[in-house]
């Protein structure tokens, strides 16, 4: 039997209700999977235990952490963390682990209006370094003011980074159809993209049964707005990866409905798009499928990492579950035009998974 351990973290804003979902579903997989034993670990993160502890990533949060097998973080207010004390627990836990590859799929739901019907794309985003400040220095920001009215940025672009990042959406497209694009703009930023797009075609000539082209950020965004069927795996650096799997998302019906994995070798952790949306926070009315997704490719992960099919199946059935839900039209919150509430949806997928 598949046992493992999953870090539940609930985040800020509407992050304890889409999170209530994900455990939601773990009491109704432990009930019903036998093949499968997934125990939810509770742990403080954010302005919560901000508030209870004075930090927002607890010493005893970090060594918990590395008693689980895969983690699940809800969405996080980070423009309001200013301090020592309150740390991006996100940034903090995709540097300190290396969880390099942030893959973010963007799939069409039959039933959902959207701007297309076709689209299967999944942007694999480094995780790491690159133009975010709270990542690409061992101390400092990245971020220099040499006089008051000046700011310089600094992006940290790594052969190491790069490569890894490419062998995981290369080994992704042999999954999917069998093709990657690259982006960058290593026609101005010709020596960090320049690295980036060298390394990547280094990598895709171990890959010869995939298909690569690349493209230069702004005319990709064109293109993927005007043909995005025609794409399958997107791999590209952290800033450019973060604005197009937002725009990714908007092909699709929004943000409620596009669900990440951030991985490295070792560790996994679930956290979706979106964030944590404050202004209706605590109305029940936070649309959950992105968390719900987001738990899908963890599963998926595990099954991968421990060749343990009940967790890759159950990946695939999660998919499916909220399909079929959101095929059938009865139930839709008021970011996809109904009125069901966090709950109703959430249910909604228990039932439709248990019915698989």
């Amino acid at each position: 039997m598949g046992r493992y351990r999953l870090a539940v973290m609930d985040g800020d804003g509407i992050g304890p209700e889409v999170i209530a979902s994900v455990r939601t579903l773990l009491a109704a997989i432990k009930e019903r999977e036998p093949a499968l034993d997934l125990i939810p670990v509770d742990l403080p993160i954010g302005l919560a235990a901000h508030e209870r502890e004075g930090t927002t990533l607890p010493d005893s949060t970090l060594a918990a952490l590395e008693t689980c097998d895969g983690w699940i973080l809800g969405p996080l207010t980070t423009h309001l963390y200013e301090g020592a004390d309150m740390p991006n627990v996100s940034a903090v836990l995709r540097k300190r682990y290396e969880l390099f590859a942030n893959i973010r799929p963007a799939r069409s739901f039959p039933g959902i209006d959207a701007i297309y019907s076709n689209v299967d794309v999944v942007v694999v985003r480094e995780n790491t370094e690159g133009f975010y400040a709270d990542r690409n220095l061992l101390h400092g920001t990245g971020e220099l003011m040499p006089t008051p009215d000046t700011v310089l940025s600094v992006r940290v672009v790594t052969q190491r980074a790069c490569e890894r990042l490419a062998r995981t959406g290369f080994e992704l497209a042999r999954r999917q159809r069998g093709d990657v694009t690259l982006v960058h703009k290593a026609n101005v930023l010709r020596l960090g993209c320049g690295l980036f797009l060298e390394t990547c075609r280094a990598v895709a000539a171990n890959y010869p049964d995939v298909q690569v082209d690349d493209f230069h950020v702004d005319a990709f965004a064109m293109h993927l707005v005007m043909r995005p069927a025609d794409f399958d795996v997107i791999v590209t650096t952290n800033l450019f990866g973060d604005v197009l799997s937002d725009l990714s998302a908007g092909l699709i019906g929004g943000l409620g409905l596009a669900p990440g994995l951030n991985a490295g070798h070792e560790r996994a952790m679930a956290q979706a798009v979106h964030g944590s949306a404050p202004d209706i926070a605590g109305r029940g009315i936070a649309n959950p499928v992105a968390s719900i997704l987001s738990l899908a490719q963890l599963l998926d992960w595990l099954g991968n990492r421990h060749n343990d099919q009940a967790a890759t199946s159950l990946g695939a059935r999660l998919w499916t579950a909220v399909e079929t839900v959101l095929a059938a039209g009865t139930v839709r919150t008021p970011d996809l035009g109904g009125t069901a509430t966090t709950a109703d949806m959430t249910n909604a997928v228990v039932d439709a998974m248990q019915a698989t």
